[in-house]
């Protein structure tokens, strides 16, 4: 019986705890206007069917949002992180005509603002980034996203540069248009900023050298134009820059040089001109180089590549490179993949190439290089097609103990190509070994090579008539 009572006294003390939880929820509420700019934030882009009825106590309680999160302030909640569209599996779905209505710029403790799918509406209704109140969340927000909204036009607002606060800033495959705010680059916090995927046009702003802490750079799949910055020197702790898929011009800055932890940097696809510049090599961290499909030109060997020890990835093709394959790039030791391909280099490709201890694709092809390939038949079993020295027409491979698999695709062997300019053909062999036959009888016949006078004169007309009759007889 005792024990009894005691479970009845443990129940009712949990009992009561469990009220006293629901009296603190209840004594810090959703405060009303918080509750109602937000209501009316979702109602814009989802549609007015939903208006929260079924959350319990509020939109922070038992039964959240998908997508909210809340905070206390001051002993009352309020939203903190607002992501639109399809983030979760049970996430509001935008509706078919969602628009920004001004509540979203009341929830003014806002850190993480993000609109995913949300719009996709065609172009003959499109939506606009709101060009102002961005202030109002000026004092809060740290993180604001926009992916993979085609129906999203327009231009990124200037006012987007009054996020002081703001450490993410991501503008991802929409259908945004025009210049690239010069004011973003005063934003002092700021650590990513990627617009890829979009239709921006003109350069890249001089101001993003104030950008100190920023880490991760993205202005790839636009339409930028112009030369590179050599304000980007200024980017000191920037780890990633792609700037790839524009139509940027003019020579590499010697400025990228200063950016001694960058890890990536592709600058693939543009219009890239004057030559590779010789401050690549204080690029002491870069893992990544990627400069293909750039008119760059000139030597390669203007490098001194064995100083890029952590390369694990260098792209070089189509750039209209000259000379030949410098022997300090078989000096990278973690080099995985080396492109070369379709550019104006010659020479022999050394056999050191193969000893490099992660190489797993290795393109050559589409040069000038001549000469035998001294690479082992481990080697081509090794690579197989991830080997490309095709279109190198001096190029030739041993066929010693070499199966069908094995073999480099597009190169001849030097056999053949030994048989058409080094031996002679079949029917020289065959005329030559005529001569030789006609020597032979000549001498046979007591007719001497120099030999002059009467037999000088008859000789060979004799020696013939007897090879045909000894022809005619074999047949016979």
């Amino acid at each position: 019986m005792k024990s009894f009572s005691w479970l009845i006294i443990l129940g009712v003390c949990f009992v009561a705890a469990w009220h006293g939880e629901a009296g603190d929820t209840d004594e810090a509420p959703m405060e009303e206007t918080e509750r109602q700019a937000l209501y009316s934030a979702i109602q814009g882009f989802v549609g007015n069917w939903w208006n929260g009825s079924d959350l319990y106590p509020d939109p922070c309680g038992w039964t959240p949002i998908q997508g909210v999160s809340c905070d206390l302030f001051d002993g009352l909640w309020y939203v903190t992180t607002l992501n639109v569209g399809p983030v979760h599996e049970n996430s509001l779905v935008c509706s078919a005509n969602p628009v920004f209505t001004p509540h979203v710029f009341k929830l003014t403790h806002l850190k993480s603002l993000s609109f995913f799918g949300c719009f996709v509406s065609p172009p003959q209704n499109p939506i606009m980034i709101p060009p102002e109140s961005w202030g109002n969340l000026a004092e809060s927000l740290e993180s604001l996203e926009f992916r993979s909204n085609p129906g999203l036009v327009g231009q990124i607002p200037s006012c987007f540069g009054q996020l002081v606060n703001l450490q993410s800033l991501v503008i991802l495959e929409n259908g945004l248009s025009g210049n690239v705010p010069p004011n973003i680059g005063s934003l002092p916090n700021l650590k990513r900023l990627v617009l890829v995927g979009n239709s921006l046009t003109g350069p890249i702003p001089d101001s993003f050298s104030g950008l100190s802490k920023l880490l991760i750079l993205d202005l790839s799949s636009n339409s930028l134009s112009g030369p590179l910055t050599s304000a980007l020197g200024g980017l000191t702790s920037l780890l990633k820059l792609d700037l790839s898929n524009n139509l940027l011009e003019g020579k590499l800055p010697m400025e990228l040089g200063k950016l001694k932890n960058l890890t990536l940097l592709d600058l693939r696809n543009n219009k890239l001109s004057g030559g590779l510049t010789q401050s690549l090599e204080s690029m002491c961290s870069l893992q990544e180089l990627i400069l293909a499909n750039n008119p760059i030109g000139r030597d390669l060997r203007i490098l001194e590549w064995e100083k890029l020890q952590g390369l694990v990835t260098l792209d070089l093709s189509q750039m209209g490179l000259t000379g030949d394959i410098p022997e300090s790039i078989s000096k990278l030791k973690k080099l995985r993949f080396l492109g070369l391909s379709n550019n104006h280099l010659s020479g022999h490709i050394s056999p050191e190439l193969a000893t490099l201890p992660s190489i797993n694709a290795l393109y050559v092809n589409g040069n000038n290089f001549t000469g035998e390939l001294k690479f082992s038949k481990w080697f081509y079993g090794k690579m197989q097609r991830r080997f490309g020295a095709w279109d190198n027409p001096g190029l030739c491979y041993r066929t010693e103990s070499l199966s069908t698999s094995h073999k480099p695709l597009g190169v001849k062997p030097c056999q053949e190509q030994g048989n058409v300019v080094n031996e002679p053909s079949s029917e020289a062999k065959l005329g030559a070994g005529r001569v030789e036959q006609n020597v032979h009888f000549m001498t046979s016949l007591g007719c001497s090579r120099h030999g002059g006078g009467y037999y000088g004169l008859w000789c060979p007309f004799l020696v013939e008539i007897v090879m045909l009759l000894l022809i005619v007889l074999k047949r016979y």
